[in-house]
Parts: C-alpha cells; sequence; structure tokens
C-alpha cells in the first residue's frame, strides 16, 4: 500500500502566495509543523486506503452470503414443495387403509357374526 499523493481539493484553503524576495533559506525549508502535517496526511491516505480494501472485502462477503442465503431459500422452497407431496400421499394411503380395514370387516367379521348369531 503506497500513499499517494492528490491535488488538494477545492475545499481547502490554500496559504498565501510567496512574494518576490520572500524565499526561506535552504536550512529553514523544513519545518516540523511541514513534515508532521505531511506525516498525518500520508497517515490519512493510508487509513482511506485500508478503509477501502475493508469496504471491497465487506461487500464481497455480504455478496456471496446473499447469494448462499438465496441458495438455501430456493432449497427450503423445493423441500417444503416435496414434503406436502409426500403428506398428499400420506393421505391417500390412509384413507386406502380405512376402507381395506372397512372391507376386511365387512367381508370376514360381519358374516361371521351373523351365522353365529343365527346358529
Amino acid at each position: 500500500m503506497g500513499v499517494q499523493q492528490r491535488e488538494p481539493s477545492a475545499s481547502v484553503v490554500a496559504f498565501a502566495p510567496k512574494r518576490a524576495g520572500q524565499e526561506r533559506p535552504e536550512q529553514d525549508r523544513s519545518v516540523p509543523a511541514d513534515d508532521a502535517g505531511n506525516g498525518i496526511i500520508a497517515l490519512l491516505h493510508k487509513a482511506a486506503e485500508a478503509a477501502k480494501e475493508d469496504c471491497a472485502r465487506a461487500m464481497n462477503l455480504a455478496d456471496k452470503l446473499s447469494s448462499q442465503l438465496r441458495a438455501a431459500e430456493e432449497r427450503s422452497r423445493e423441500l417444503e414443495v416435496e414434503a406436502n407431496h409426500f403428506r398428499e400421499r400420506a393421505t391417500t394411503a390412509e384413507k386406502w387403509l380405512v376402507l381395506i380395514h372397512d372391507e376386511v370387516e365387512d367381508t370376514f367379521f360381519k358374516s361371521k357374526n351373523g351365522r353365529n348369531g343365527h346358529s
């Protein structure tokens, strides 16, 4: 992550320009405040770059999780349809069992009871 030097934005107020003849000597050019300011600006750029990278990672993760959620919801809908199908099959099977039970009762047990009662 290199530090990028950017042009000052329009909202930054520049210092008054130096007038001719007001040039500082070479030893005065490195003012501690300038060094500190440049260091702070460099750290701000570094922090902004790290924040952009964190945001990109978070967006990628959110996109991945959103995709997984959609897949899970679709699978849930498919399973619900399958469960309804098997519920319907179970209901039909129960109706058949009741019908078969009634038929067995009528065929085998009611005729025995009728014969035993007439003898």
